[in-house]
């Protein structure tokens, strides 16, 4: 496969706190367009990978590059080619639907024109017209995943990085978040999520499973349900996770 289809590449990544390799020797390569799930359990040093990904955090040792940007020393144009969404932070509650859009549109560089018709055609696809003047803290959990995944989108980057991002919703609003990963990836964005949703491995094309810094299983969640002997990937975790 040739070097230009990957859009991420990681080789040999470390991120060292003291005595405390938080990530340790990571190596993985993400393809263009690609459902890529960054799985581990709590602390297992996934977040911490993705910061540096994403280029708000330096690495201690190795080498990668996101979007063809070294994470070392293009962090800013890094920033300006992904889309980020985290569980905890990624709309701002206190202004309104309509706002929120407009800011994250300017954050983006986007001009006046191009945040208006992003927006028009944003709000029509939610379904959001009765609610667009209300402020976020008003809109259910679901409906404000699917905006901040929306938002997220609105510059149109190569990569979107989603932290946790069905935390707390219901079943079927997952399912519709889901669909809406498809559809950008279906565009050709790559799609770079972390889960514990274990159920949600099965929808990604390929599954990275961290434990203690370390990745552990790689492959699509067929090839790793058949190489653990399992039929769920939640037994695989569990069989990762023990030793």
């Amino acid at each position: 496969m040739n070097k230009e289809t990957y859009v991420i590449e990681v080789d040999q990544l470390s991120k060292i706190f003291g005595d405390f390799a938080a990530v340790n020797q990571i190596s993985f390569k993400v393809k263009t367009g690609e459902i890529f799930g960054f799985l581990g359990a709590n602390g297992a040093g996934k977040t911490t990978a993705m910061k540096i990904l994403i280029g708000i955090s330096a690495p201690s040792s190795g080498t990668a590059t996101v979007a063809g940007f070294d994470v070392y020393k293009d962090t800013e144009s890094i920033k300006k080619s992904i889309g980020y969404m985290s569980q905890k932070f990624a709309l701002y509650d206190d202004l309104t639907v309509k706002e929120n859009i407009t800011f994250f549109g300017g954050i983006y560089g986007l001009s006046k024109k191009q945040i208006n018709q992003k927006r028009c055609e944003l709000v029509e696809e939610l379904g959001l017209e009765e609610v667009v003047n209300n402020l976020v803290s008003s809109v259910p959990l679901g409906w404000k995943q699917k905006l901040a995944f929306s938002v997220a989108l609105l510059h149109d980057p190569k990569i979107v990085f989603l932290d946790e991002p069905t935390g707390g919703v219901d079943p079927i609003t997952r399912r519709q978040f889901w669909e809406m990963i498809y559809k950008a990836a279906h565009k050709g964005t790559t799609i770079f999520v972390t889960t514990h949703y274990m159920d949600e491995a099965e929808y990604c094309d390929r599954v990275s499973i961290m434990v203690n810094g370390k990745i552990e299983a790689l492959g699509s969640p067929k090839e790793l349900k058949k190489l653990y002997q399992t039929d769920h990937m939640n037994e695989v975790f569990l069989k990762l996770a023990r030793g």
